[in-house]
């Protein structure tokens, strides 16, 4: 799925002659193109689409958005691992999980 998701602008640079920003979604923090809002503000809320901001919202429906996205787990599969999400949709172990310690085994062995 992919939507498109408010966020703050942090930022304010230009790369390569495009306008961009650092962008936070509650807490996750992306690069976006301003391009198409070229008086964006940092402090600003944008609702970004593909990278690209589209519009700007305000804080209040932003945050409302925000809260109820990530009630609804979609801020994590938007944003989080994609391998640990194909994983858990395949019903499979998270291939990113850190690793655990050996299996010990069940007797004491001595010297």
């Amino acid at each position: 799925m992919c939507l498109a998701v408010p966020g703050k602008v942090l930022n304010l640079q230009e790369r390569d002659g495009t306008l961009m920003s650092v962008v936070d979604f509650g807490g996750v923090h992306k690069d976006v193109c301003l391009e198409y809002i070229p008086d964006a503000a940092i402090g600003d809320y944008v609702v970004v689409h593909v990278g690209f901001a589209i519009q700007r919202l305000d804080e209040e429906s932003a945050l409302k958005t925000l809260a109820e996205f990530e009630r609804l787990g979609v801020l994590n599969e938007e944003f989080g691992d994609g391998f640990a999400l194909a994983a858990k949709q395949a019903g499979l172990a998270d291939p990113t999980a850190a690793e655990t310690a050996p299996p010990q085994p069940d007797t004491e062995v001595t010297p």
